[in-house]
């Protein structure tokens, strides 16, 4: 079955951080938009404060194939279906430091980006206002300059009060951990409860995900969103110049021409490669060779601890309550390795599941699983270090031999952490020992090097034949396909993306609203 509906003015692919926000924008600005979504229709209202629900968000399509020494664990840090990864994102929302944008100039190191801070400190002052932050800038004395954050703090709880007291006896600093979840109250948002089910998608509206905010702005201007739709081509005019549109497949099997006068990638870091690489011979918006490649994910440094005094684990947020950076601008001032990490201080967390308290200890089963549980329930602590990973080209996005349902070449995800990376996740592992002794932990301990977070793929740059799009997304080979999300990223810094993927995001629409003539 073939169909060819009416053409329309933007096709964007996938729904997430990225996807939800531009649709959003660029509708109300006029344009006729669709979303086409690989995964199923999700609504605030199917959200259960289940584990096993938590898993249902994550990635669900066609199978990636991982390798490499350290791999990016695109099941766990992947969504599918409405809202993508950005539906069980835990809103951690740090912005990353003038440094990150110019590690390459001033270290010798890794990329530039081709904008610096300030370039997206204005899109960094209004997301926040748009979406809602709780934090203090002030105690974060470490934060780079911009607007204070609209919402109060969120509130300290036992476990982060308990950790904190670690880090102040060994003279470091502690500040509100920056959250896109309602400290009070926001433009019609209620406050959080703080029940520490962010990871199974939050339903009140409390975090800001894309089903609380901007998917029912993009549908009350007029945006549609297709569900099921499985894109296997981005397809463009005779001459490879332009994109035209897009074929996608749907559950019943339909395979449909949708043709627009612009094409947004959006479909996360992964994805967004495979779909280019598949789309031409050689790879669409190629010509520099570097579609798929700099893949890059923070590593997890975790931390966990029993404390005498009861802890209250189970209340708060999942991201945490605290966050410390007292370290993260001496990039190269370490007693080993190289880069940046925060520590994000306090985590919610239940008893069981792949985030809980049991898994975190994987050496105890039987009767002393049965007697570490009774205690850690109530006596629990832990903190992660979101540890800065160092891009390299070998590390990339490749298409397999293996095929899809639909006969599109599946992802083959390569990744292997730097030996200085390496080396400064386990300079973190070791601060975070000392503060926890410091702290008055009974026991410590540490969980693997996890990968937490994907970034690259589809870099930006200046250079045409080193990266796929200019400071806007806009692909170099193709002035009407643009890349968006946090494939973008030359370098992944040390703190959490998503901030970062929305301020980037309102700078792209900001460019096409002003530039839409001769983009199409």
């Amino acid at each position: 079955m073939r169909r060819q509906p009416e053409k329309v003015d933007i096709i964007i692919i996938g729904s997430g951080a990225a996807g939800s926000l531009m649709a959003a924008k660029l509708s109300k600005a006029g344009k006729k938009v669709l979303i086409l979504e690989a995964g199923p229709e999700r609504k605030l209202t199917d959200l259960t404060s289940s584990q096993i629900h938590a898993r249902r968000l994550k990635w669900a399509g066609a199978p990636v194939e991982e390798k490499g020494s350290q791999p990016i664990s695109n099941v766990f840090n992947s969504g599918y279906g409405t809202g993508g990864s950005a539906l069980h994102h835990f809103g951690v929302w740090p912005r990353l430091h003038e440094q990150d944008f110019k590690v390459k100039s001033l270290y010798g190191r890794a990329l530039d980006w081709p904008l610096t801070y300030d370039d997206l400190r204005p899109y960094y002052d209004r997301i926040q206002q748009e979406v809602g932050i709780s934090g203090d800038h002030k105690a974060e004395k470490w934060r780079p300059d911009g607007a204070p954050y609209p919402l109060p703090p969120v509130p300290a709880f036992q476990q982060s009060e308990i950790i904190a007291r670690g880090f102040h006896k060994l003279g470091k600093s502690t500040a509100p951990l920056p959250l896109a979840l309602n400290s009070q109250e926001y433009k019609g948002r209620p406050a959080c409860i703080w029940d520490g089910w962010c990871d199974a998608g939050c339903p009140t509206k409390a975090l800001v995900n894309p089903l609380a905010l901007y998917l029912p702005e993009a549908e009350k201007y007029h945006c549609k969103i297709i569900h099921d739709a499985t894109i296997t081509r981005i397809l463009t005019n005779g001459k490879g110049t332009k994109a035209s549109g897009v074929i996608y497949h749907t559950k019943d099997g339909a395979e449909i021409t949708q043709m627009a006068q612009m094409v947004i990638a959006a479909a996360f870091a992964v994805q967004t490669p495979r779909l280019l690489l598949a789309s031409a011979k050689g790879g669409l918006a190629n010509s520099s060779g570097m579609v798929g490649h700099y893949i890059m994910g923070h590593s997890a440094a975790t931390t966990f601890g029993l404390f005498k005094e009861e802890t209250e684990p189970y209340m708060g947020a999942m991201g945490g309550q605290m966050v410390n950076q007292d370290s993260y601008d001496h990039k190269d001032q370490r007693d080993s390795g190289f880069g940046s990490y925060q520590w994000m201080i306090a985590q919610a967390l239940k008893p069981n599941d792949l985030l809980g308290i049991g898994g975190s200890n994987p050496g105890l089963f039987g009767a002393k699983l049965t007697e570490f549980m009774k205690k850690a329930v109530q006596h629990f602590g832990g903190m992660t270090a979101c540890v800065e990973d160092l891009p390299l080209p070998e590390n990339r996005i490749t298409l397999s031999a293996q095929r899809d349902k639909f006969g599109m070449p599946l992802a083959v995800a390569t990744h292997h952490s730097h030996a200085d990376s390496k080396a400064l996740w386990q300079s973190a592992k070791a601060e975070g020992a000392k503060i926890f002794k410091a702290a008055d932990a009974t026991s410590i301990w540490h969980g693997p090097q996890g990968s937490m977070h994907i970034m690259g793929g589809t870099i930006m740059g200046d250079d045409r034949a080193s990266s796929v799009t200019n400071s806007y997304g806009q692909c170099h080979d193709i002035d009407n396909l643009f890349i968006a999300g946090p494939g973008l990223f030359p370098t992944s810094g040390g703190v959490n993306p998503t901030f970062t993927v929305h301020a980037l995001s309102l700078r792209t629409v900001d460019y096409i609203r002003e530039n839409w003539s001769s983009l199409i």
